[in-house]
C-alpha cells in the first residue's frame, strides 16, 4: 500500500486507525516515522515518505515518534492473510525465528536460500531478515524497560542484543533517547501486575467483538492447560526458552495481558503467539465490508461486528485436539485431552490461579499406547497418526508452514477427513479462507437464514465471502446458542 501516496495522504490527514501498520509515514524535516493515525498535525505532503514496515524507515535513518509510538501499532493484516514466502517468513521472524536460528534457519524453514529470502523481503518491505529482526528487538527492549525494574543489562540479552553496546545504539537510533532516558519517560505506576508478571496492552483495530473469541478459548479449554478465571482466558505456553503462562482480558481499545515467563527472551515469540491466538492483526473493515455484500449474512454481521477467528498457540496441539474432538461433544473432548495432559504434560506452577501442565508435545505423546484411550479404535489410529507425523516433521503446522502442502499432508493421513484438515486450517495454519461445509452446526445456520444447506451447493454460495470464509463461519456459527458464542461471565 505504501507506493499508492494519495490514499496513503488521505489515511494520514484524516488520522484513519484502521491503516496502522499497514505502512509508517515518515517526516523529512524532524527525522521521525509516524503511524498513520499520529494524533500530531500532518506534515506537509511534500515532506512526508511512506515506508511498508518499521525497519524500512529506520534504516532510512528515521526515529519512531515518541507520542504515536508506531512501532506498537497492529501488525500489518497481510501476514496472516497471505500464504506466499514474504507472509511465511514475516511470520516466523515475529516468532522469533531469525534471533534463535539467523537467517540460515529462517531459509532452512523455509525452504529458499538466504539470498532469495533477502531479496524478496528487501523487494517488498524495503528491509532484509536482519533489519526486520533488530526492529523487533528495539519494540520487545523497549517493553521491558518500560513496564520492569529488570537491569538494563538483563533486558539487552532477553530482548536479544548480542551486547550492551548493540542494545545501546539501536534504543538511541531508534527511539533518540537513551535506555535510561526512555525508562524515564514511562508512565508512572506500578510497573508489574506480581513479582515476574508483565503487564502489556495488545492493540487491536476496532470494532473487536470479543464473545466467540474469548468464549470458544474458554469453553472448549483443556483442564489444567487452559481456564478462565476473574474476567481473563489464562493457559500456559510452551516456549523455545520455558514456558510461561499468560491471562488475556477485553478491553474496549486493547488486551490486557499479563504474562509470567521463565526465560524473558521467550518475551515476543509469547506476544507474537497471543495475538495470532486472539487475531488481533485482522483487518474487520475489510472482512466485514465484504461479508456485508451478501444480504443473507449482513444481519449478522451488523447485530455484531468485528468477530475474530480463534486461533491456537500451538498448531500442533492443536492438531492433536482436533483429531480428539472428531464426532464428540465439546465436554467429551475436553476429557479426552485433560487425560492425555495428566499423563504425558510437564509439570508447572501456577501461584495464580488452577493451571497444572503443558500441553504434551508430539515427541513426548509418540510413545503413546492406544490402548489407553477411551475412544474407537478408528480414531486410537487417526491420532498415533498425526502423532507420529508431527513428531517426524513430515507434518508441519507451524507459522512458517506452506498451507496448501501442509492440507495435502493432513488429508493423506487415516482418518483425517475434509472438516479435521479445514478446522486446522482454520485455527491452527491461521488460513482465513478456511471453510468447513460439512459441519452440523454451519449447515443448520445457513439453512435458518435461507441459505442453501448442503456441502456443495453451501460452497458454491462461499465463494462470494472469499478470501475471509473463516469469519463468515464465525458469524454462523454465532446463530446457535451455545457457550462458544458467550463471553463467560464468572
Amino acid at each position: 500500500m505504501h507506493t499508492d501516496t494519495e490514499r496513503c495522504l488521505r489515511a494520514v490527514q484524516s488520522k484513519d486507525a484502521r491503516f496502522d501498520g499497514w505502512f509508517y509515514t515518515a517526516v523529512l524535516t524532524t527525522g521521525i516515522y509516524c503511524r498513520p493515525s499520529c494524533p500530531v498535525v500532518p506534515p506537509k505532503p511534500q515532506n512526508m515518505r511512506f515506508y511498508p514496515s518499521a525497519a524500512a524507515a529506520q534504516q532510512a535513518g528515521f526515529r519512531a515518534c515518541k507520542r504515536c509510538r508506531p512501532d506498537a501499532s497492529p501488525g500489518s493484516p497481510q501476514w496472516d492473510e497471505r500464504a506466499d514466502l514474504v507472509a511465511r517468513a514475516m511470520r516466523l521472524i515475529a516468532d522469533g525465528i531469525v534471533d534463535r536460528e539467523g537467517v540460515p534457519g529462517l531459509a532452512a524453514r523455509l525452504g529458499y536460500s538466504p539470498r532469495q529470502i533477502e531479496r524478496q523481503l528487501r523487494a517488498e518491505l524495503g528491509a532484509g531478515p536482519l533489519a526486520l529482526a533488530r526492529a523487533q528487538r528495539a519494540q520487545t527492549a523497549r517493553l521491558l524497560i518500560e513496564t520492569t525494574a529488570l537491569p538494563m543489562a538483563e533486558i539487552a540479552f532477553a530482548a536479544g542484543f548480542a551486547s550492551i553496546r548493540a542494545f545501546n545504539e539501536t534504543v538511541r537510533e531508534v527511539f533518540a533517547l537513551s535506555p535510561t532516558e526512555l525508562r524515564g519517560r514511562a508512565r508512572p505506576g506500578p510497573r508489574t501486575a506480581a513479582p515476574g508478571t508483565l503487564t502489556l496492552r495488545l492493540p487491536f483495530r476496532r470494532p473487536l467483538n470479543p464473545d466467540n473469541l474469548f468464549g470458544h478459548l474458554a469453553a472448549t479449554g483443556v483442564p489444567g492447560v487452559e481456564e478462565w478465571r476473574d474476567g481473563a482466558y489464562r493457559r500456559t505456553l510452551d516456549l523455545p526458552y520455558g514456558h510461561g503462562i499468560v491471562a488475556l482480558a477485553p478491553h474496549p481499545d486493547h488486551i490486557d495481558c499479563r504474562l509470567s515467563l521463565t526465560d524473558l527472551r521467550d518475551l515476543a515469540g509469547a506476544i507474537a503467539r497471543c495475538r495470532r491466538m486472539l487475531d488481533l492483526d485482522a483487518d474487520p473493515e475489510a472482512v466485514d465490508g465484504l461479508l456485508r455484500t451478501d444480504p443473507q449474512l449482513a444481519p449478522l454481521v451488523d447485530k455484531a461486528p468485528g468477530r475474530r477467528v480463534p486461533r491456537t498457540a500451538d498448531a500442533d496441539e492443536f492438531a492433536v485436539r482436533a483429531v480428539l474432538g472428531q464426532q464428540v461433544s465439546t465436554a467429551a473432548a475436553r476429557t479426552h485431552a485433560g487425560r492425555l495432559v495428566q499423563a504425558h504434560g510437564v509439570p508447572v506452577d501456577d501461584p495464580g490461579g488452577g493451571l497444572t501442565h503443558l500441553f504434551p508435545t508430539p515427541t513426548a505423546l509418540a510413545g503413546l499406547d492406544p490402548e489407553t484411550l477411551a475412544m474407537p479404535r478408528t480414531r486410537r489410529a487417526t491420532l498415533t497418526g498425526v502423532v507420529a507425523a508431527l513428531a517426524a516433521g513430515t507434518l508441519q503446522l507451524g507459522v512458517g508452514s506452506d498451507r496448501d502442502e501442509a492440507r495435502a499432508r493432513l488429508a493423506a493421513l487415516p482418518g483425517i477427513g475434509p472438516w479435521t484438515v479445514e478446522c486446522i486450517a482454520m485455527r491452527a495454519l491461521g488460513d482465513p479462507d478456511a471453510f468447513t461445509p460439512t459441519d452440523l452446526g454451519l449447515r443448520r445456520a445457513a439453512a435458518g437464514l435461507g441459505m442453501p444447506s448442503t456441502p456443495a451447493a453451501l460452497i458454491r454460495h462461499s465463494a462470494r465471502w472469499s478470501p475471509w470464509r473463516a469469519y463468515a463461519v464465525q458469524y454462523l456459527w454465532a446463530t446457535d446458542d451455545h457457550p462458544i458464542n458467550h463471553l463467560p461471565t464468572n
